[in-house]
């Protein structure tokens, strides 16, 4: 058993560990309950069409996403890559020009069609504030305290937008902290952090598979379709059910599924407790099939008081003419409206934005109850680190600047390698 290692869950956060450990010349066994690699960033087909579970997008500030992509030899073609382009049609665009930083957010926010001088000003003084302050705040509090001051305008077309895309947390009760640290690397980095990179395949695609390949390559495996039910101590490591014994185990599954897994170690009781007391929000993906002529002015556009907050055209993006997909985030009240009628509603929304729009062919509504743990201010988040020398925790939900985004699992798969790299396995007391 000296030197065996596991990744149970082959997510994000799981696929990056078991990368970053075969780059390392590791021989890693990845153990995937569910048949479809990505967790909750998969692949799903609908009507002979590869669609995902959810619609997320990435940023040009996801440098280690990027990073492992590259290394797994992903795709090249994968990702659509934009200058930073908010727009709510007829009410507010914000373009940022291929210009060297800080100037292109500074062009971005004085050119900013919707708002007032004044109100541009204020968000550049609102950048250059946080940024002398280091982007740190003394005592956390939410995103609506942190810009309480700002004109109406900004809050709303830009700073709320942004922190509920970012954080899938309403501003009233996102932490400010981790908004603020969103900010920092994303509008001020360098340019090129603040490009849209929009998904231009399915999220299977998109870097777990690739990396199967990789792990596969360097004489891992990835089993899908086995579920590990209990992880238990054993002399010098821990048992997979009946799956063999291993020194070291890196825990990539969704946070909800965590506590069974681990019931019968008891040294994780605390972090247990811990996940006891979060709140879960969602995230719903409504897709619309039209007429393959039909195309929206950008593949991106938000959604002014809608059901929707953000549609996307798969046209232009994934190749797939007529597709629109749109998005749903921190929002609870799907739950009171069915299918039908919420497609109703979203395609009420684009008919607003294409004039004379055909009924869509069908519709289908994907609900992630629990997409991501509500990033409210103080949220206590388990360390990667755990009590039981050997066993490491990956996630979104593992503590980190970031809040549950792609970039925040895949960098917390990299820091699970990296302890496992740094810590020999060693008998268990």
């Amino acid at each position: 058993m000296a030197g065996r290692l596991a990744v149970v869950g082959a997510g994000y956060a799981g696929m990056a560990a078991a990368a970053e450990l075969a780059a390392a010349g590791i021989a890693v066994n990845v153990f995937e309950a569910s048949r479809t690699l990505g967790g909750r960033a998969r692949a799903v087909e609908i009507e002979g069409q590869m669609l995902d579970n959810g619609a997320h997008i990435f940023a040009g500030a996801y440098r280690e996403t990027l990073r492992l992509m590259k290394l797994v030899d992903a795709p090249a073609d994968g990702l659509l890559r934009l200058p930073l382009h908010l727009e709510f049609p007829g009410a507010f665009r914000l373009h940022a020009p291929r210009l060297p930083a800080p100037l292109h957010l500074a062009w971005a926010l004085l050119t900013a069609h919707g708002l007032r001088w004044s109100d541009r000003l204020a968000a550049i003084a609102f950048m250059r504030r946080q940024q002398r302050a280091g982007f740190r705040l003394e005592t956390d509090t939410t995103a609506s305290a942190l810009i309480a001051t700002q004109p109406e305008a900004t809050r709303r077309f830009l700073w709320e937008p942004l922190c509920l895309a970012a954080l899938n947390t309403a501003p009233e009760q996102a932490s400010a902290q981790i908004f603020l640290n969103v900010l920092r690397d994303s509008l001020a980095a360098d340019r090129a952090a603040s490009d849209l990179l929009l998904p231009a395949t399915d999220f299977s695609s998109l870097f777990p598979e690739p990396a199967a390949r990789f792990v596969e390559a360097h004489g891992g495996t990835v089993k899908r379709g086995t579920r590990i039910e209990h992880i238990r101590r054993v002399d010098a490591g821990f048992s997979l059910d009946d799956h063999g014994a291993y020194a070291q185990v890196i825990v990539a599954v969704a946070p909800q599924h965590l506590p069974a897994l681990v019931a019968e170690l008891p040294a994780l009781a605390p972090v247990v407790a811990q996940l006891d007391g979060y709140v879960w929000e969602p995230i719903v993906t409504c897709y619309l099939a039209y007429p393959e002529s039909v195309r929206l002015p950008q593949p991106m556009l938000g959604v002014m008081d809608g059901t929707a907050q953000w549609l996307f055209d798969r046209s232009q993006s994934h190749g797939q003419p007529g597709l629109m997909a749109a998005a749903i985030s921190a929002s609870r009240r799907h739950r009171e409206i069915d299918p039908q009628r919420l497609a109703d509603e979203i395609h009420a929304e684009i008919a607003r934005i294409i004039p004379n729009l055909p009924a869509p062919r069908w519709s289908r509504v994907i609900t992630e109850k629990r997409a991501t743990f509500a990033c409210t201010p103080g949220v206590p988040r388990p360390l990667t680190l755990t009590p039981l020398p050997g066993l490491f925790l990956a996630g979104d939900y593992v503590a980190s600047d970031y809040p549950a985004t792609i970039e925040g699992a895949v960098r917390s798969g990299i820091a699970a390698a990296r302890l496992a790299l740094n810590q020999p396995p060693r008998r268990q007391p």
